[in-house]
């Protein structure tokens, strides 16, 4: 009955996860409800599978409220609100090491439920920009990324109920989480060894050919990206948002092989069929058009112009909080608001960056070769522009920093040192895109680290870290600032939930 009803509870809550659909959430909300209900019983009468039960069903709805908004305030909130959770986690984790403990006939499902939530805390909390993390202390928590990861990787080796959720949390760290808040340097080699066994088992399981596909992409193959994404949305019908989170690889893709009617397909079927943020896909929809050529037909009449200016209109708020991807489409469209608007240089390869794409790319030098020929393009064609507009420092800025990426991939270091020094030289002239200040650091910070420049890395992230707020994808940026400083080995450690676990 407890284990049934988490199984429930949790094929709703990753329903309501990939829709986002207020009725799904709230489905998902009152199933889990119900299930603590029953685990909340059970814990009366000191039943230790009830407890692990518990203790899963809010870390679940943890993971909610952290897919759900980036801003800082809600991760500490959900943070305080699954501490019952933690707490839980860290008494069982203890009992399993007293040696007064005796294992029963259900012990390895019971190890690996512990195995599973006091990884999936470790690794969370050791994400966490370190103002966060120095907040949460306050009230108990703590995390560390090696200890968690260990907890995970023991948890997904051994059989047990929790197994596959294990894997599951460790191919999204390695595949998705150490691009999208990390430095893009995750485990390829790891996550193919956990994939494996899955994919050979269920060769047609939507869920482990996407993270196939993931890990063609971050290998620069993004042909055999392609080729999976598009069998994982031939391999069921059911749940359509499947298909949605490959349509989102599968523009990517296309992005990253310069097919920009192709990626406009996928953002145009995004736009039109998936409710996460119809501002996003509205925006990439106009960006994608900005790429094709004088002579090409634009797609259904489509006006990038008039698509910009829809997209304030289409601001989403989940949990009260607006996307911040979302936000930073709305501050981009702003611009075409006026009557005579001065065009975004690259607004494409701009959010392209937002995503890590530059990490992808640059395992494939001709990739990042022809990426680097839009960004010159697009240099001249702003040199060209009448006057300079008064937005000439901002654009100009965005294209020196992704060129910089370009640069620093193609191993023309000193090239793309310049280009970022040049962005946060010239912070004063910058009238909007504040964001690129920090971005520059982060970027020159990481070039030195792979340098060895460590000591030179630290301080410029420090200075990063601490003199710049208030600007676009702000989180975001401090998540790549806390993976860095920890890729330097110079952020303090942040300890693990219990002292006495052999690590």
């Amino acid at each position: 009955c407890m284990y049934h009803a988490l199984t429930y509870a949790t094929i709703l809550e990753m329903q309501a996860m990939m829709t986002f659909d207020s009725q799904d959430i709230m489905n998902a909300g009152n199933t889990m409800k119900e299930a603590q209900a029953i685990y909340g019983q059970k814990h009366r009468i000191k039943e230790i599978h009830a407890e692990i039960c518990y203790a899963e069903c809010l870390l679940q709805r943890a993971a909610l409220t952290f897919l759900q908004d980036e801003n800082m305030v809600s991760f500490i909130k959900g943070s305080i609100k699954v501490r019952n959770s933690y707490q839980t986690y860290r008494e069982l984790d203890s009992l399993i090491h007293s040696p007064h403990y005796v294992k029963g006939e259900n012990h390895p499902h019971f190890e690996g439920g512990v195995k599973l939530g006091v990884g999936a805390f470790n690794l969370t909390l050791s994400m966490l920009p370190s103002r966060i993390v120095r907040l949460l202390e306050f009230v108990g928590f703590s995390g560390n990324k090696e200890h968690g990861l260990r907890q995970l990787q023991e948890g997904a080796s051994v059989y047990s109920f929790r197994s596959v959720l294990c894997t599951m949390l460790l191919l999204c760290y390695h595949t998705f989480m150490t691009f999208v808040l990390g430095t893009g340097k995750g485990n390829v080699e790891e996550a193919e060894k956990l994939l494996k066994p899955y994919l050979a088992r269920y060769p047609k399981g939507s869920i482990f050919l996407f993270f196939a596909g993931r890990i063609e992409t971050i290998r620069g193959n993004v042909d055999g990206a392609i080729k999976r994404f598009e069998e994982c949305c031939e391999a069921q019908q059911n749940w359509k948002q499947f298909h949605h989170m490959c349509y989102w690889e599968l523009m990517w893709c296309f992005t990253y092989k310069r097919q920009w009617k192709m990626a406009y397909f996928y953002a145009d079927l995004l736009s039109k069929e998936n409710t996460w943020s119809k501002a996003t896909y509205i925006y990439m929809k106009a960006a994608y058009l900005c790429m094709f050529g004088p002579d090409d037909h634009k797609p259904f009449g489509d006006d990038d112009v008039a698509l910009y200016r829809a997209v304030p209109s289409l601001k989403l708020k989940i949990a009260g909080k607006s996307l911040p991807t979302e936000k930073f489409a709305i501050r981009k469209s702003r611009r075409y608001l006026s009557s005579n608007p001065v065009p975004l240089p690259v607004p494409v390869l701009e959010m392209m960056y937002v995503w890590n794409g530059y990490a992808v790319i640059g395992k494939c030098p001709d990739l990042t070769g022809g990426i680097l020929e839009c960004l010159e393009d697009a240099e001249a064609a702003l040199e060209r522009s009448p006057g300079n507009s008064y937005l000439f420092v901002d654009d100009q800025c965005v294209i020196k920093l992704l060129k910089g990426l370009c640069l620093k991939y193609l191993g023309k270091i000193s090239e793309a040192e310049e280009h970022f020094t040049y962005i946060h030289l010239n912070e004063k002239k910058i009238k909007y895109d504040h964001y690129l200040i920090p971005n520059a650091l982060l970027e020159l910070a990481l070039l030195y680290l792979d340098q060895d420049r460590r000591e030179d890395a630290v301080k410029i992230l420090e200075r990063a870290k601490q003199n710049y707020k208030n600007y676009s994808m702000e989180t975001r940026t401090h998540f790549r600032i806390q993976a860095a400083l920890h890729q330097a080995k110079l952020s303090p450690e942040n300890g693990v939930l219990e002292a006495e676990v052999s690590c």
